[in-house]
């Protein structure tokens, strides 16, 4: 006998038929033996309904007062699922973050849990039941309801994977596993069967959405093996999410991910001095802008270099008023700024023994008359920014020349 945790996402749960076609497969799993405890978000579509909401009251709602509101999206969809449960002879007990004392600190909206007391799951699977326990929520010390941040669900179910040191976590979703590339982009992309923490880290990272990157994190830290399936279909294998030791084949490249919330922007000609990149990136960290690749290059005038960056499009108004403001502080020459650029990376921990990998990719891009903006690379991971019209066919170009589509 085997304890499983399983996820089960928006989608998973969008609605009544749904949540009951999710208790079926729950009785089913429960009925082989192993012990169940199930985390589950919000029904799809709620979270986004009671943000609109509050927003009708208050244009900034109080984020402490928006925690409790949002945490009622899990409440409900615990009871339903319980109730659906029971309705089918299957014993279930629901129960909200605050119940099983999922501890928080006290950062509402991005609450980071601190520890979990597994005491009540643990008493309540003695017992022969079905623990469904809401997602993305906790408390704090002070007994404040917090919410772990979008996503946070995945965070919670590899929280109590860890926890209750069960044998997997399985994450349910609307896709069936982790796929070479986005099968949206490209009908013959392959679904991976087993994909390293760390190469998962990084597609996540580079704008993979299958899972969020905290629990991916939260996954490799405390070595919990993860498995991502679609809830929409009988009998999923999924994708297993292990240690990279684990995974007998390892392949050159893995996948390829791609990232559409791309801006950049350039201070071209500042002065070539010691401090310059602190004095550029210090007023962008300042207002809590997160800046990606980094590009560093020589002017064609002496004394004078170029400083490249990338920032999410969300922010990208109020970066290009920053670098404005720099711009006449600094001496520089101009401002350049583009929004209309997207991130593409080839992922694969089979990198660190191939040489080359770079230059083929590059050849690639370069065949396909493709102009690169910017380079990144690190031991497993080279992306690269291009122009966003050439996404589907940079991607699908690198799919084919890697034969991704075949194991």
């Amino acid at each position: 006998m085997a304890l499983i945790v399983q996820k089960y996402g928006g989608t998973s749960v969008a609605s009544i038929e749904r949540i009951q076609a999710v208790a079926q497969k729950i009785k089913a799993f429960k009925e082989t033996g192993d012990q169940l405890v199930v985390s589950v978000s919000a029904m799809s579509g709620e979270t986004n309904r009671m943000t609109a909401l509050a927003q009708t009251i208050q244009d900034t709602p109080s984020l402490r007062e928006m925690d409790v509101l949002l945490t009622t999206g899990e409440q409900v969809t615990i009871a339903l699922l319980t109730m659906a449960l029971q309705q089918l002879d299957c014993d279930a007990i629901s129960y909200t973050g605050a119940q099983v004392r999922i501890m928080t600190d006290s950062e509402h909206g991005k609450a980071r849990i601190k520890s979990i007391d597994d005491y009540r799951i643990r008493q309540s699977l003695t017992q022969g039941k079905v623990v469904v326990v809401a997602g993305f929520q906790g408390v704090d010390v002070d007994g404040h309801i917090t919410t772990l941040g979008r996503g946070g669900s995945d965070t919670t179910a590899v929280a109590l994977a860890a926890a209750l040191k069960a044998y997997e976590c399985q994450i349910y979703t609307d896709v069936d596993g982790v796929f070479t590339i986005d099968p949206r982009i490209e009908p013959n992309a392959r679904k991976m069967n087993v994909v390293s923490y760390e190469e998962m880290l990084e597609m996540t990272s580079l704008g993979s959405k299958v899972l969020q990157i905290r629990s991916v994190e939260f996954a490799s830290k405390y070595k919990v093996p993860l498995r991502v399936l679609s809830s929409l279909i009988d009998n999923p294998v999924g994708t297993l999410i292990t240690n990279e030791e684990n995974i007998v084949e390892q392949a050159v490249i893995s996948g390829i991910a791609h990232n559409k919330d791309e801006a950049k922007l350039s201070l071209i000609g500042v002065p070539d001095e010691p401090g310059i990149a602190f004095k550029i990136l210090s007023p962008i960290s300042t207002v809590n802008i997160e800046v990606d690749m980094i590009v560093q290059s020589v002017s064609a005038r002496e004394g004078l270099t170029n400083f490249a960056f990338t920032v999410h499009r969300n922010d990208f108004k109020t970066a290009s008023k920053i670098l404005d403001r720099l711009c006449q502080e600094l001496g520089a020459i101009a401002v350049q700024s583009d929004d209309k650029v997207v991130k593409v990376s080839l992922v694969g921990i089979g990198m660190r023994s191939h040489a080359g990998i770079a230059a083929q990719m590059f050849e690639v891009l370069h065949n396909e008359s493709i102009n690169i903006q910017m380079i990144s690379t690190s031991e497993i991971k080279i992306s690269v920014v291009i122009d966003e019209k050439y996404l589907e066919l940079a991607v699908r170009s690198l799919h084919a020349v890697f034969e991704l589509d075949k194991e």
